[in-house]
């Protein structure tokens, strides 16, 4: 194994192969040797071909190219998505692939640290960044992880709007840092976020350098507002006019203030904020203007706000009282130890100073604010570990780069300690911590010299003796502290320092001025700070007269930016943290919040001051190389190994690609089972065995492992499957097996407990009156239900043959024709005599007919010797309608062979015979009415109306009728009479033509009769 930075770097030549020899190396790791001028010659070449992204390894060196170039399309995209670093050319997409990749293969978090100098592109990288890692997830496209992606892209774009600005340097500058969590579910989908912001340059609200802009927030509102809400908000289109706003507003930027202010609009509805948040938020921008704009004067004794109507308008904005404005701006409320209460006046000098810091005071509340309001919309929710798995995290920092101006403040020596820390970081876990394993791992190692900028993150930050514990000092101090005395302070503690100084301790040092000027030796060169105004700006004053005159304001969104505005005047409250203080506890927990992830670097250049994309300044480049540490970076890449990991864990993921390793190996340890696995593929020469870890040293050795483990998942899956689903249908059969046998016994229990409480209930019904008609059947099993069926038919059938044993022979004529009458009926009539007994022949009957019976019997015999017929069937009065269509009283005879017509009045004589095989069927009515119609086959119908005799006046005797001529005709000639029960109109034919007859009840009715209709009969009945 060669250690001596010439190791192996296939995987790089791999990489290398996608681009071609013009165009340089794609990775510094390429260089024929690992030198200054060989690295800037290759970084340089590649700015010159277009190719603004080169390797170090897995770090991105990121060069600005100040011009749109056609390298981010969805094409690019999917390129990249899911491909190992070396597999593509340098790229941002690359490095956000591998991030990914990692945390979601690993379920590790993961970050990406964007670092670079003020206009080197980060805000730029940070974009892509997220739209790449947008574009790759969600391939179902769900709704609810769709909208989460659209929320944290939209909030780039307002973040942008209220936290960005122009500066000489950059058009887009980061006035502020920000660090964004993406939180992920197991299956890799953006479940939410989390945005941190960092020292917002809230100073710049007030004042800006030659030549820069405020805020881009304000240029916007103004350029792209309606007229209406500029009206509404009292203010004109034209930058220029307000104090905070006229530096910037002839200055040209590279992009559209209306178009950008129409977009912002947009984000801010996607996001969520309601149309009177919206409202707030311009209300608010519209107010500071005002306030910049406003001024005092005085008389000698008295200050006064110059200009009410300014002061209306505020109010307005604000919604609070005028002469409240004009009170707290004026006036500073005081209590005294005793708990008295005193409004002391302002000078012009310190109303003015309030003024400022009240407006610079609002924008941060503003900003932060909505920082807070996106968070409460991203933020995941409902989640639990149990039910939707690992959350993990990507981070995504975008933070302030390294400044250095012609006038350097307390806001550039925040930025830059940041940075001193950020660099810390690289150091700590790029440079230091690798070489340290290797010792620690046993890895033969060539030590790598670095710079360690620990020195100057001390000067900056230790406790009692760094350069924030002295101002916080000089802040905590009573009476009178000057920035001159701090300064002095500094000089005293800090003199021996190798990375401070100051003019009074380099008095031949003219580019600082005395009791004004200090320099830091920073990582990335010197910076001298001018000491005025850091006192008051670490201190960060704005009297409480402000906060309670905001918490007053009846616009909620006013009210909850300031909540501290409800102590009163005399509550004492505890010494807030000083800015720097605050700054410095902020970045710490960044740092240690970026220092548990697996760090992802973007490394980014500026090539030149001017923002041409043609000019490559050398010395400016060679000297963002040079503090970045890229050179020490690639000797460590060349002479370390890409990827470690714990034997164990290694064994785990790529065991399945051995066949001696799977599915457990039997070897000493799990070194020994790491290096068959190594063996097997023929790795020997690229990796090294340390202690406790494996050592591979180019990504390709484990690109090939992740193939083939890749490889065989769906192998092993299908596998486990099978065994699974076997086991599974195993169990199944086993239970199903289980089942049968239950459901089998439980059917035969089921059956044989039916068996038994039929036979306990009929087991004795022979010895039962009605023979077991009144038992109730038990409910039978599902099984039984056809069986059942047929034992209850048994039954009855047994029950009608024991009632049948007990009828005489000689009621059984009447018997056969009730069934007859009831099987035919089908319950269709209701009363038809089935509770009395069946006569028949009523005219014979002496009770019945008392008068004319021997007269008829007489008759009956001459009939029965004439015609030779056997029996009589019926016999009784009747009321029917003659060939003259009128109603007329007859004798009806019907016996086995004819149909008798007889006249009552004339001795019964024969008025008429109908052979009673001509009639084809009966027809009656549902009612309780005696009408019978016999149909003939020649349509010359017989209708009648039954009457009653002597024995009975309320007798129905149609269901006697019916009866007995269906079961004569069902004994004597083996087929059934048509019988039609109908329920409004009988239906007939009387000499070939049809009739309707109907039924009629009416009132003074006294006797049955027919009346003729235009289509018929109707039979009137009395109404009682």
């Amino acid at each position: 194994m060669i250690l001596n930075g010439e190791g192996s770097v296939s995987a790089h030549l791999a990489m290398a192969e996608l681009e071609g020899l013009e165009f340089g190396k794609s990775d510094f790791v390429l260089l024929d040797e690992v030198t200054m001028e060989q690295f800037m010659e290759n970084l340089k070449l590649r700015f010159q071909k277009g190719r603004i992204y080169t390797f170090i390894g897995e770090v991105v060196v990121s060069v600005n190219p100040y011009e749109q170039m056609d390298i981010y399309s969805k094409e690019t995209i999917e390129a990249y998505r899911g491909r190992e670093l070396y597999e593509n050319p340098p790229h941002l997409f690359a490095v956000a692939d591998a991030a990914y990749k990692a945390m979601k293969r690993r379920a590790k978090d993961t970050c990406i640290v964007i670092s670079g100098e003020s206009g080197a592109g980060k805000t730029e990288a940070s974009k892509y960044i997220m739209q790449y890692i947008a574009a790759i997830t969600n391939p179902s496209q769900r709704a609810e992880v769709e909208s989460v992606k659209n929320m944290l892209l939209k909030s780039n774009c307002v973040l942008e709007a209220f936290g960005n600005a122009k500066t000489n340097r950059n058009d887009n500058s980061s006035r502020f840092g920000k660090y964004m969590d993406i939180n992920f579910n197991f299956n890799g989908d953006p479940t939410g976020g989390h945005i941190n912001n960092y020292l917002l340059e809230k100073s710049r609200v007030m004042k800006q350098q030659g030549g820069e802009r405020n805020f881009h927030s304000f240029y916007q509102m103004l350029r792209g507002s309606s007229k209406d809400l500029l009206e509404s908000l009292h203010l004109e289109k034209d930058a220029a006019v307000y104090t905070y706003t006229r530096e910037g507003a002839a200055s040209s930027t590279s992009s559209n203030d209306s178009s950008n202010h129409k977009a912002v609009l947009s984000a801010l509805k996607v996001i969520g904020f309601t149309a009177e948040e919206i409202n707030s938020i311009y209300k608010i921008l519209g107010t500071i203007l005002h306030l910049g704009n406003l001024e005092f004067e005085s008389d000698g004794e008295n200050v006064q706000v110059a200009g009410v109507e300014l002061v209306n308008h505020i109010a307005a904005l604000t919604r609070t009282k005028p002469d409240d404005i004009s009170k707290t701006l004026l006036f500073r409320t005081v209590a005294t130890g005793g708990g008295e209460v005193i409004a002391k006046g302002h000078s012009e000098q310190e109303a003015s100073f309030g003024k400022d810091a009240f407006a610079k005071a609002m924008y941060e509340r503003l900003f932060g604010w909505i920082v807070s309001r996106i968070n409460s919309v991203i933020e995941v929710k409902n989640y639990n570990p149990m039910l939707h798995g690992k959350n993990t995290v990507i981070g995504v920092l975008d933070i302030y780069g390294f400044e250095i101006f012609d006038n350097n403040s307390f806001e550039q020596f925040c930025i830059n300690y940041c940075n001193e820390k950020l660099q810390q970081l690289f150091v700590e876990l790029i440079l230091r911590q690798e070489q340290e394993e290797y010792k620690r791992e046993g890895i033969t190692w060539q030590h790598i010299e670095y710079f360690n900028n620990q020195i100057i993150v001390d000067l900056v930050e230790q406790p009692h003796k760094g350069i924030i514990s002295i101002l916080d000092e000089a802040c905590l101090n009573v009476g009178k502290v000057t920035d001159i005395m701090c300064l002095e302070s500094m000089d005293t503690k800090l003199g021996q320092h190798p990375h401070y100084t100051s003019r009074k301790l380099c008095p031949t040092d003219k580019s600082m001025e005395f009791h004004r000027d200090f320099r830091i030796r920073h990582y990335a060169g010197d910076v001298t700070y001018s000491v005025e105004g850091f006192l008051d700006k670490n201190k960060d004053p704005l009297f409480q007269d402000f906060k309670r005159l905001m918490y007053n304001s009846e616009d909620p969104v006013l009210k909850e930016m300031w909540p501290e505005g409800q102590l009163s005047i005399t509550e004492v409250t505890k010494r807030p943290l000083t800015a720097a203080m605050l700054f410095k506890n902020s970045i710490i927990a960044l740092v240690d919040k970026l220092a548990c992830k697996e760090p992802y670097y973007v490394r980014c250049v500026k090539p030149n001051e001017v923002k041409s994309p043609m000019l490559f300044d050398d010395g400016r480049c060679q000297h963002q190389v040079a503090y970045l540490g890229l050179l020490e970076n690639v000797r460590v890449r060349r002479a370390g190994f890409a990827y470690r990991q714990p034997y164990a864990r290694f064994l785990q993921r790529y065991k399945m690609t051995c066949e001696y390793t799977w599915p457990n190996h039997l070897m000493a340890t799990d070194r020994e089972a790491v290096k068959a696995i190594i063996d097997h593929h023929g790795f020997q020469g690229d990796v090294a065995y340390g202690h406790t870890k494996l050592f591979v040293r180019t990504p390709r050795s484990l690109f090939t492992l992740e193939q083939e483990r890749a490889a065989l998942i769906p192998i092993l899956v299908l596998f486990l499957q099978k065994l699974w689903r076997g086991a599974l249908a195993r169990m199944r059969c086993r239970r199903m097996r289980a089942v049968y046998t239950i459901m089998g016994q439980y059917k035969r229990f089921k059956v044989k407990a039916h068996f038994w409480e039929v036979e306990r209930r009929f087991g004795n019904v022979r010895n039962v009156a009605d023979y077991g008609k009144s038992v109730e059947w038990p409910t039978p099993p599902a099984s039984l239900a056809q069986f059942h069926s047929i034992t209850k038919q048994l039954h009855r059938r047994w029950w009608a043959r024991q009632v049948i044993k007990n009828i005489p022979p000689s009621d059984m004529l009447e018997v056969r024709a009730k069934v007859a009458t009831m099987t035919t009926l089908r319950g269709e009539r209701v009363d038809w005599g089935c509770g009395r007994a069946w006569e028949r022949d009523y005219l014979s009957n002496a009770r019945d007919s008392p008068q004319t019976s021997s007269h008829f019997v007489r008759v009956s015999k001459e009939l029965k010797n004439k015609d030779q017929y056997s029996s009589i069937l019926f016999s009784g009065f009747v009321r029917k309608m003659n060939r003259f269509n009128k109603s007329t009283d007859r004798a009806l005879l019907i016996t086995d062979k004819h149909i008798y017509k007889l006249e009552p009045r004339k001795q019964f004589k024969m008025l008429k015979r109908l052979p009673l095989e001509s009639v084809t069927g009966l027809s009656v009515m549902s009612g309780s009415d005696q009408l019978v119609a016999l149909h003939t086959s020649s349509q010359d119908d017989v209708l009648v109306c039954l009457q009653p005799g002597e024995l009975c006046p309320n007798q129905d005797r149609v269901g006697e009728v019916v009866g007995t001529l269906c079961d004569h005709f069902t004994r004597e000639r083996c087929a059934p009479l048509e019988v039609k029960v109908c329920n409004s109109a009988l239906q007939l034919h009387m000499r070939g033509k049809s009739k309707h007859v109907t039924v009629e009840k009416r009132p003074g009715q006294t006797s049955t009769d027919f009346r003729k209709t235009r289509d018929g009969f109707v039979l009137l009945l009395p109404s009682h």
